[in-house]
């Protein structure tokens, strides 16, 4: 894949005998190819041991009909490579087509989102000079495991799943790269106080593995509580480990808050592959303007070649970026009066990176980036096979009658083998026996049947409950099993029961 330009999937070699390395290269939508132009030129220059491939993912894929917007001499690549550099992708608004970023993360098993958050006080505008936060986002669950149903003419429904093994890898990730990095402290961000199963095994396995780390600081914060006080003093904290929608979210305020997102790399980390990336949108509507700032994805690019071991480049070209900051040399977006000296556009920024090559920050801390720390190696604890016991059934009725008690007047001489209707939620909150006439209802209803103790039944006592349901002539949209796990209940209770 050598050839004499950047511009034409070069291979860049290093003036050591460094080895170059395969990695994969997409240069995006909108803004994507005027910031990855930049950036390759500054990696050029800087002699980063480079052999790339190009591939075309995002907007004009979607255009030709492949709802996934990727194909499959791009998917051979990244196969051959498991190294991604890449620029923003537009996503064709409406449905029917997937996000590249969640497809990408989930096939490849890129389960560590790492996102560093820095102010860069007094040279780029910031109501936080103190901040230096790493987030840490799970990257395959939660809410994005994007499954979604429309069970009544009322009523979409979106599973969140958190899952041990996918928790343990995050959580030991954060605790790693705190460890390689010298962090101080790791912090966890849940909602268990709503979200009780949930978030509450996020939060258990954070303080699990958190006691393998005593050198470490832990804490644990409610996420709203959490993100107020990260938006208020981001100070306190060093690093932040979070399920997926809180740190899909946060990242981005902890972004905007060190001065500007355009200022913030990626990581996405897996077992096997890994993917760079800048974390702003490809900004259609300045595209082709040579004004973007092409930081996000050059500091990126640094990441990647921290993680493929290439620590000395790295540290170059993160200095002299440093330098070109220090030295008043700013994008429009983070050009300041009084604290910017010249204004410049993606080309020329790139450019001042690349005089500055070799050059320290003089005012900012330098960095300086170990050999052998970048590629984290995670290993999980295998799952232990608990013992299930089936005591129930939730029934998910779709039911237009708003009436609780007409609805359980139907259900409650269903008995068998021991089952009887326990009780009647409506979105959650306990409608009957015990309800208020102000609850607002919809047409979406549960309906719980368990035995009288902790026996357990067959599945096929479920199986000739449903039947009965159905002979009544009730709308069965969705059930779910309700077991006792070791002994212990695997399911909650309705709220207001």
């Amino acid at each position: 894949m050598s050839t004499a330009t950047v511009a034409a999937n070069p291979t860049l070699t290093n003036a050591s005998t460094t080895p170059a390395v395969k990695v994969t290269i997409a240069r995006g939508d909108g803004i994507g190819p005027e910031i990855m132009d930049a950036t390759l030129r500054v990696l050029c220059a800087a002699g980063a041991a480079l052999d790339m491939e190009e591939i075309q993912i995002g907007e004009q894929v979607y255009l030709k009909g492949n709802s996934a917007g990727i194909g499959t001499e791009a998917w051979e690549s990244l196969r051959r490579t498991k190294l991604l550099l890449k620029a923003p992708i537009t996503t064709p608004q409406g449905g029917g087509v997937k996000s590249i970023n969640v497809t990408m993360r989930k096939v490849l098993g890129l389960y560590a989102n790492v996102r560093p958050c820095v102010s860069y006080h007094p040279f780029v505008h910031t109501k936080h000079p103190i901040m230096d936060v790493v987030i840490v986002r799970e990257n395959e669950e939660d809410l994005y495991a994007g499954i979604e149903h429309q069970q009544t003419d009322e009523v979409i429904q979106c599973l969140k799943l958190i899952s041990r093994p996918g928790t343990e890898k995050i959580i030991r990730y954060a605790f790693e790269y705190a460890r390689t990095y010298g962090r101080k402290k790791v912090t966890c961000f849940t909602k268990d106080n709503i979200m009780k199963m949930t978030d509450g095994l996020f939060h258990k396995v954070f303080d699990e593995v958190g006691a393998e780390y005593p050198e470490i600081k832990k804490e644990h914060y409610i996420v709203d509580i959490g993100a107020a006080r990260l938006a208020n003093t981001p100070e306190k904290f060093d690093v932040i480990v979070m399920p997926n929608l809180y740190g899909d979210i946060l990242s981005d305020v902890a972004a905007e808050i060190t001065g500007s997102v355009g200022l913030a790399g990626s990581a996405n980390i897996g077992g096997d592959f890994a993917m760079f990336e800048a974390i702003h949108g490809s900004a259609p509507d300045i595209a082709g303007k040579d004004i973007a700032n092409p930081s996000g994805l050059l500091l990126a690019a640094v990441q990647m070649l921290v993680h493929i071991g290439q620590t000395h480049t790295a540290e170059k070209i993160h200095n002299a970026w440093l330098r070109t900051i220090e030295d008043g040399v700013h994008t429009t977006d983070v050009y300041a009066t009084g604290t910017s000296k010249e204004k410049v556009g993606t080309s020329a920024f790139a450019d001042a990176v690349i005089a500055r090559l070799g050059l320290m920050p003089a005012t900012l801390p330098a960095v300086r980036y170990e050999s052998g720390k970048g590629n984290l190696k995670i290993q999980i604890a295998p799952t232990v096979q608990a013992k299930k016991e089936l005591v129930g059934i939730d029934v998910f009725l779709h039911h237009a009658d708003r009436n609780a008690d007409a609805l359980a007047a139907q259900l409650t001489d269903l008995n068998i083998a021991g089952l009887h209707l326990n009780m009647i939620t409506n979105r959650g909150t306990s409608v009957w026996p015990n309800g208020f006439p102000e609850t607002f209802c919809t047409d979406h209803w549960r309906c719980r049947f368990k035995t009288d103790g902790l026996t357990g039944i067959s599945y096929q006592a479920a199986v000739d409950l449903l039947q009965k349901i159905h002979l009544r002539g009730l709308n069965i949209i969705k059930t779910e099993n309700l077991y006792l796990i070791n002994g212990k209940p695997s399911f909650t209770a309705g709220q207001g029961q």
